[in-house]
């Protein structure tokens, strides 16, 4: 006769923890692929529109604006409209676009504008990229909802 198991608070027997990984091993598969393909979008756009030494880095930009309206698009289809796989928005959001979206490399261009003596430029590109982001994923969102669901919230 063995003795019972006995738990240790805040310790999970490794038989549970190996259930929950196979359980949410779909999911980091699913983002990590996504996530590649995201981020060769945006390497792709970056290279097609690079910016010059001390330029508005207009591909961060218009990377990032794009990415939050689609997010918005996504965000109405997979909640309002469709009964998506339970993987669709680990792949689509997490994934996809948050390797497309690069708000890391928004704070390096603001910085490299900043060490390039465009102060001004830096401060007018954090400003319009925080405000065109959010407004992208706003009205994205809105003309989506209205135009798929036939609401206006």
């Amino acid at each position: 006769m063995t003795a019972p198991e006995t738990e240790t608070p805040g310790v999970r027997p490794a038989s549970r923890r190996r259930a929950e990984w196979r359980a949410q091993a779909p999911v980091v598969g699913v983002v990590a692929a996504g996530g590649a393909l995201g981020a060769v979008a945006r390497y792709a756009l970056t290279l097609a529109w690079p910016t010059p030494p001390g330029g508005f880095p207009w591909a961060t930009f218009w990377t990032n604006v794009s990415g939050c309206a689609a997010m918005g698009v996504l965000m109405v289809l997979i909640t309002e409209v469709w009964a998506a796989h339970r993987l669709l928005r680990p792949f689509l959001g997490t994934g996809v676009l948050g390797g497309y979206t690069t708000f890391s490399t928004y704070a390096v261009d603001i910085r490299a504008l900043v060490d390039a003596g465009r102060p001004g430029l830096a401060l007018a590109y954090l400003a319009a990229t925080l405000c065109a982001a959010l407004a992208a994923v706003w009205l994205a969102s809105a003309a989506a909802r209205r135009v798929l669901t036939g609401r206006q919230r």
